[in-house]
């Protein structure tokens, strides 16, 4: 019953939540992390979750990355891989940089280092995408953009969790095989996703050796679409977002990764299969997925993330300076850093680059990992570190929908700002 107290209480705020955002025409992730603080600093959410709420959080974000990736062209994806690289690059390198050194300099410790600039490599796709996707803005360039490079740095920053981890800890480091098995892991599952996405769902193209299997080579997704008149459409996709998640997690990568590559490997085109009209099926499951993923259930990872953020007043005070610090630091190392590579390496312009830029500060999912790691698992992070890094993720956090809101008049040319040297 308590759980249902919590959730009860979650949604609540999220009503709350969406009326205050419609008000100050502000994104709601914004307030879905503040009432998680408030609520959790205030004693009526717990500070440790219920195993209930962690895995409905779970199911939020896996869900929100699905829908994401579920209205997004899957062909322009690909495209902006080769556009995306420096920005991934670049803007995963600067973060890393400044945290570690910043750590260097306040504790004195590599150890902590290490875990600091762990913590603060990754970005929060999620969480950028959610506060594109409420001005409107989440099927530019720009945003594909972002979504490409945050996952590719999502990858990387795996990578480094795997190979920096069990030096930080004062375990052995990682052999050459090690890291050539984590390669070879995320090589595997892009390999997975595209030979998913180009011969096991299309039923009406080459199809690769399954053309020449009897029975298989003949059906394809929009067959199992098709199944109980399409009325099954939303179980049918939601089960191929867990099932490719499950994918994801078990190579290694957070669910979420995979439930987005699995949105974007099902084009509009399979849910066509009576004469409703051609895009009817589509939008009707897409509005359903919506509704979930950006309502009631994809809200609850916001509001857990919130959280995650206990004020303690002491720790707070005494980690005010390292907090101003960092945060300030990594802010603009990672503007800096992600927009001057969408300039320079990708070919955007200067508006969208400073976009790109703001939609690379959150922190997430695979900062918290870290954070428990080090703090929880191994006590490497001491009890100021753990803080800082809590403070600087939660204000880098909503500092994305804040920047994104008023660098919007900028990015759609509705203001022009004559600092910038040319579109």
């Amino acid at each position: 019953m308590e759980d249902l107290v919590h959730l009860s209480l979650i949604w609540g705020g999220v009503l709350i939540a969406a009326w205050l955002a419609e008000r100050t025409q502000l994104t709601p992730v914004l307030y879905f992390l503040a009432f998680g603080a408030v609520m959790v600093n205030i004693g009526w959410l717990p500070e440790q979750s219920t195993p209930f709420i962690q895995g409905f959080s779970e199911i939020g974000i896996i869900l929100i990355m699905f829908a994401l990736g579920f209205e997004e062209n899957s062909s322009k994806f690909v495209r902006s891989i080769k556009r995306a690289w420096g920005i991934a690059l670049f803007g995963a390198v600067a973060p890393f940089l400044t945290a570690y050194y910043s750590a260097i300099a306040f504790w004195g410790d590599y150890h902590v280092a290490i875990m600091c600039g762990l913590a603060m490599t990754a970005t929060a796709v999620s969480l950028t995408m959610v506060s594109l996707r409420s001005e409107k803005l989440h099927a530019t360039p720009a945003a594909t953009g972002i979504m490409t490079s945050a996952v590719l740095d999502d990858i990387g920053s795996l990578v480094m969790v795997a190979i920096l981890v069990p030096v930080a800890t004062g375990g052995e480091p990682l052999t050459l095989i090690d890291v050539e098995t984590i390669v070879v892991k995320a090589a595997l599952f892009f390999a997975i996703v595209t030979a998913v996405g180009l011969w096991v769902l299309p039923h009406d193209t080459n199809r690769g050796f399954l053309r020449h299997i009897p029975f298989i080579r003949s059906y394809g997704i929009r067959h199992a679409l098709s199944f109980g008149r399409g009325e099954k459409m939303t179980l049918i996709i939601l089960l191929i977002a867990l099932l490719m998640s499950l994918v994801a997690f078990h190579f290694g990568f957070h669910p979420a990764v995979g439930a987005y590559m699995a949105g974007l490997i099902l084009k509009d085109e399979y849910f066509h299969i009576d004469s409703r009209g051609e895009d009817s099926r589509y939008q009707d499951t897409k509005r359903i997925i919506d509704d979930v993923a950006f309502t009631w259930i994809g809200p609850v990872f916001f509001v857990e993330l919130g959280t995650k953020l206990v004020f303690d007043a002491d720790i707070f005070f005494s980690v005010i300076e390292e907090t101003a610090i960092l945060t300030t630091g990594l802010f603009l190392a990672q503007i800096l850093s992600a927009g001057l590579a969408a300039r320079w390496t990708a070919g955007f312009s200067w508006p969208e680059s400073l976009m790109i830029g703001f939609g690379m500060l959150g922190r997430a999912e695979l900062a918290f990992v870290v954070m428990d790691i080090g703090y929880v698992q191994n006590s490497i992070l001491t009890d100021e570190a753990f803080y800082t890094l809590m403070f600087t993720a939660f204000f880098l956090n909503v500092a994305v929908p804040v920047t994104i809101r008023l660098w919007k008049p900028y990015f759609t040319g509705k203001k022009q700002l004559r600092l910038l040297p040319g579109r």
